[in-house]
């Protein structure tokens, strides 16, 4: 999702819940993601994702910003429409995760801590390595005046 404020372009982004990334900031955060269903189409997954690691709803009009590879060769499709969110007010999912690693320890963690509008350069600092793409993708696009429905 991003935003126009004082004439500056802003993205959201989300800081990824639990122990591992607690302490982690810079190069940590991420664009609400997640896996897709079987049989479910990029597309949908992407706005159910949104809506489990937000609570919002994702709509409007939308912006394909492609496919990227992140390390360990996860590829992430993204979509990008404006709109604006109290990230205060971001409500995530849970999930279970073994904690520590290989102990056997199971724990409930959200999916998301916590989200926070960033200005471009911001956000490029924070975005995960592999997504910053389309943040680059986004800027161009808007730029040249692009706007489609998925």
């Amino acid at each position: 999702m991003y935003r126009w404020r004082d004439q500056r372009l802003e993205v959201l982004l989300v800081h990824p819940g639990g122990p591992f990334w607690a302490n982690k900031d810079l190069g940590a955060w991420s664009i609400p993601k997640g896996e897709y269903s079987d049989g479910e189409a990029p597309f949908d997954a992407a706005r159910r994702e949104f809506h489990e690691e937000t609570g919002w709803t994702a709509d409007g009009e939308f912006l394909s910003l492609g496919e990227v590879q992140q390390s360990g060769h996860k590829r992430v499709s993204a979509w990008a429409f404006a709109g604006d969110g109290d990230p205060a007010l971001v409500r995530s999912n849970h999930c279970e995760i073994e904690w520590p690693p290989r102990s056997g320890r199971r724990m409930q963690i959200p999916e998301v801590d916590r989200a926070a509008w960033f200005s471009v350069e911001e956000a490029c600092e924070r975005l995960l390595f592999g997504q910053r793409p389309f943040l680059i993708r986004l800027v161009a696009a808007l730029a040249n005046g692009a706007t489609s429905k998925a």
